[in-house]
Formats: C-alpha cells, structure tokens, sequence
C-alpha cells in the first residue's frame, strides 16, 4: 500500500475515476501541461489528453459556468480554483445555477460537478490565497461542502464528491497537503459523505474540528492526554449537510465540547454547530460550547499567520476552561 500525502491523494483518486468513467473531466488554470499550482494534477493531462483535462483562461466565472454547462449537458466536471481567494467570482454560477438545478427543473436536470480548491493559510501566501470560505457555502442549499483532513479522507471523500449526483464544494486544505504521509489504497473505495468520523474516544470533552485545524486539535489532545484528560475527537469532513447526530452522541458522553476551525469567528461555521448543541443537546452539557477559531480580519502575511491560526496552546486553553465550568 503506498504512502501519499494529501495532493498526492487527490491526484490517484483524479486519475482513478477518469480511467473508470470516461464522463469525468478536469478544467482549471495550469491544470493540464504544469499539473496544478500545487501539482495536484500533474500526468493527468499526459495521460488522458488535453481534451479531458483542459487548461482554462484565467477567468474563474468562465470555469465555472462551463462546468455547470458541462454537468448539465451529462459530463462530471472537476473545476480547480486555484486558490481559496479567487473562488468568488465563481458564486453566481455555483449558488444561483449549479444548486439549483435539480430543483429549478424539477428533478430533469443535476449537476453533478466538483469545485476544488486549496483552502486555508499556513504557507507564508498573500492575500486572497488563505482563505477558508466553507461556511459561505455551507449557508446555500443544493451544496454539499466537504473538508478532508488527511490523506486517506482526501482519497476516499473526491471519489464520493466526483461519483455524487450534485454539486459539491471540495475545499483541500493547503497546509496539509505535503505535511505528512499516510497508507492510502489506491482501490477506487469511496469513504460515505454526510458523516463525521470518530478519530479518538474519549470521556471527558468532544473536540470537533475539520480540514487542517484537526492537526492542531490532534497535538491537544495528546497534551491533555498527558494531564489525564480523555478528549473524544470528531473530524466533520461534510459540513453541509452536517452530520449532528455523531456530535450530539459524543457530547452526549462527555458532557463538554470545544469547536475548533481556522476561518474567521463571526457567522464561522463552528457557530452553527454550536446552536444545534444548544437546541438539541442543551441537557447534555456540563459546561458551555467553546470555540477556537481565526479571528475576524483578513489573514495575515508570513509568520504573522501563525498568530491567527488556531494553536495547541489555544485549544488546550479552552479545555481547561470548558472542564473548570462544571
């Protein structure tokens, strides 16, 4: 089984459903005879022609409206947003076009396409190339939003994305992509969307986290490990729809939860979490909700970003703070 980092990852499951279906094909900027900005697909247009992966004009709103022409017409286009910042333009054709389709024409039309994008900060970028805009989309119904948060998810989550009946927004955390490697089986299986994933039990606080932040959240928990403090940590992976249930099971058990993810705080997606933990799961709760998040400016340059991403030091802080509120 090969060891792959993350856009490793996203390139075996790119070039594994291009070779089984001949419906998919990939559109973006530099996509084809430079393989990504990243080099997420890189051989691909070598392997399967410039006629399935195509290299676009620098025109985000173009990308966009031809690929929900394209899944329209029966293709499964997978468009690249080279970075996070640049996804905006995208908007008019992905809410009032790409998530509307299937009700727009009741059920006669889908659009099955895939918008990727690296996502968030963590690489020294300018402005417009950290940004983590998950929970605008995740506010557009007809959207799915996913997050993988390693290697293997990345793999199993873009073969669910590509192979789903409708639009979904696939945002690649750009830290992880070369942060580490995994075991990742390059069979074709699909990991299910719509579902957390329970990475580590616990009793005492429910961490729930997604994309690059879990690599933090991971660190605290071994830190609170070390202070005989057992965190239970969910990894959401599909935002929208959101799997509530898991969270409500877990806090269920451990009575506390901290939110943790790197975009800004205001409206972040973590708030919307947290009103369903207050609506559902209120009697639950030892202690109330805390969240670590970035903060409500514009992502800072070079080492200044490590001051507005969430830190280990941070969440464990909250913790602590969760676990004195009872």
């Amino acid at each position: 089984m090969p060891e792959l980092n993350l856009v490793e990852a996203v390139n075996r499951a790119l070039a594994w459903e291009m070779a089984q279906d001949p419906s998919v094909v990939l559109l973006g900027e530099d996509i084809g005879v430079n393989g990504g900005v990243f080099r997420a697909t890189v051989g691909l247009q070598q392997r399967f022609g410039a006629g399935r992966v195509i290299d676009t004009p620098l025109a985000e709103t173009a990308i966009a409206g031809t690929a929900v022409g394209m899944a329209a017409a029966g293709l499964k286009p997978v468009a690249e947003i080279q970075f996070s910042g640049f996804i905006y333009p995208t908007i008019d054709h992905i809410i009032n076009h790409a998530a509307r389709l299937r009700y727009r024409t009741r059920g006669r039309l889908s659009c099955p396409l895939v918008l990727r994008s690296p996502s968030g900060g963590g690489i020294h970028a300018p402005e417009h190339h950290s940004e983590s805009p998950e929970a605008l989309f995740a506010h557009m119904p007809g959207l799915r939003v996913v997050v993988p948060s390693s290697p293997s998810r990345a793999y199993g989550l873009l073969l669910a994305a590509i192979r789903d009946p409708d639009p979904v927004i696939f945002l690649e955390p750009t830290r992880l992509y070369r942060l580490f490697k995994q075991e990742v089986a390059d069979d074709g299986e699909a990991l299910p969307l719509d579902v957390c994933f329970t990475l580590r039990s616990g009793t005492d606080v429910t961490l729930v986290s997604w994309g690059a932040a879990l690599h933090e959240t991971q660190a605290a928990a071994d830190a609170l490990a070390q202070e005989g403090v057992a965190a239970e940590i969910i990894d959401v992976a599909t935002l929208k729809p959101l799997d509530m249930a898991t969270i409500l099971e877990s806090v269920a058990r451990t009575g506390r939860c901290v939110i943790v993810h790197e975009a800004a705080r205001t409206s972040g997606f973590g708030a919307e979490i947290a009103a369903n933990l207050a609506e559902q799961g209120l009697y639950s709760l030892l202690a109330p909700v805390q969240r670590v998040t970035g903060y409500d400016t514009v992502m800072p340059l070079s080492r200044l970003e490590y001051q507005y991403l969430p830190s280990v030091q941070c969440i464990v802080a909250a913790v602590r703070k969760t676990l004195e509120g009872a």
